[in-house]
């Protein structure tokens, strides 16, 4: 177990694309639709494939882990999951619910708050879609505050905020040594708000711990729960998975009604924080095993060089 930093190299995977490609998808999309969109990114994904080595692996590796193998042809329908649910945030930001089928699991934790005026952690994760739950929050002014390193991703959501600049989201940049910052998540807070963080990366230069998860050792942040101890909030998981075409299930449920740490085994008390989320995220993982958008080097590397995500299943290709 370790709370030290530890390099990590998701930021080094930028946006793909150009600012013309994406806004040639936002027009595809406002003018013909989900449907041509959604034809265009079939198109598209073979290309991106063939194209992005890193993002192939990883899916890959990942792919062996959850199910035990991995053939070229579920590494496609990965990145596809991954590009339809990117597309479907353009239309769920915009509160296009209707051409959705979306169902809520836990919705009352958020109505609870809601009526009593009290603000909450939320902790989710790349898996699926964090728009989806947004628009529940948007749908019953819900003003909920999203945390996160937004450097590599400044394209997309500067898109998301013009084609709706009176989302109830407000988009924090994560300065945890800035006691500024702090105070004003927790004043967020103390005025009946939804703060939400995705807990699944470490950030640069941030605090981690080494935990289980789908039985390969994998680097985790602790700041969440660090931030949850300051904050003396209840905190829940969250999560929105997608299943093709147009279903998203969001899932809401209890993880702590506090998070104490204390003075002495502190490390001990972040870690095992981390744990239960991993352990949780995990099981929402092998529920949509296709919805987990993390493609970068994630895993603590292995000392056996047969590794899983080395190659495809027998009889398909080994092209990285």
């Amino acid at each position: 177990m370790t709370d030290s930093p530890r390099p990590i190299n998701w930021l080094d995977f930028k946006e793909q694309g150009s600012a013309a490609g994406l806004w040639f998808m936002v027009v595809l999309s406002t003018l013909g639709g989900r449907l041509p969109a959604r034809l265009f990114l079939r198109l598209l994904t073979p290309y991106y494939m063939a194209l992005s080595g890193p993002a192939r692996r990883a899916s890959r590796e990942y792919l062996q882990l959850v199910h035990g193998r991995a053939t070229w042809s579920m590494v496609h329908d990965h990145l596809l999951a991954f590009a339809q649910c990117t597309l479907d945030r353009l239309f769920l930001v915009q509160g296009k619910v209707d051409l959705f089928e979306v169902t809520s699991h836990g919705q009352e934790y958020l109505e609870q708050l809601l009526e009593r005026r009290q603000g909450a952690l939320l902790l989710g994760a790349h898996l699926g879609s964090f728009e989806a739950l947004q628009r529940l929050a948007d749908d019953r002014n819900l003003p909920i505050n999203i945390i996160g390193y937004f450097r590599n991703a400044r394209m997309i959501n500067r898109a998301l905020r013009r084609l709706n600049p009176n989302s109830q989201a407000r988009l924090l940049e994560f300065v945890p040594e800035n006691i500024e910052f702090i105070l004003h998540v927790r004043e967020r807070i103390e005025q009946g708000e939804i703060v939400a963080i995705l807990a699944d990366r470490v950030r640069p230069g941030g605090r981690q711990t080494v935990v289980d998860f789908l039985g390969q050792r994998a680097p985790l942040p602790t700041s969440p729960y660090l931030l949850a101890s300051v904050l003396n909030c209840p905190v829940y998981l969250t999560f929105g998975l997608y299943s093709a075409p147009n279903r998203y299930d969001l899932y809401c449920e209890p993880f702590a009604e506090r998070i104490v740490l204390p003075r002495r085994g502190r490390r001990r008390a972040l870690h095992e924080w981390t744990q239960q989320f991993a352990t949780r995220l995990e099981s929402y993982c092998r529920l949509a095993p296709d919805n987990w958008f993390n493609f970068y080097d994630f895993w603590e590397p292995r000392q056996d060089s047969r590794a899983p995500g080395l190659g495809f299943a027998a009889g398909t290709s080994h092209a990285s």
